[in-house]
């Protein structure tokens, strides 16, 4: 199973969006500063979820709410 995620900063409010397979292990990554991108802006909390059956259908979705303006539309 593959998953597109979407993160919040509890301290500076922005969003992350991502696709994994592991949400608890991806999760631990962002919050433990081993991600370059969400590193300055850690304690992220987990705000939404979506499953798939293929990283190809997790990859294409997250494009998809990435090209939503600021990623709001989900």
């Amino acid at each position: 199973m593959f998953y597109i995620y979407i993160l919040k900063s509890s301290i500076s409010k922005k969003h992350y969006i991502g696709s994994t397979n592991d949400l608890e292990r991806r999760l631990f990554e962002h919050n433990s500063g081993k991600v370059k991108s969400t590193k300055a802006y850690e304690l992220w909390e987990m705000i939404y979820t979506e499953s798939f059956n293929t990283r190809n259908e997790a990859f294409k979705r997250e494009r998809q709410i990435k090209s939503y303006k600021g990623g709001k539309a989900f």
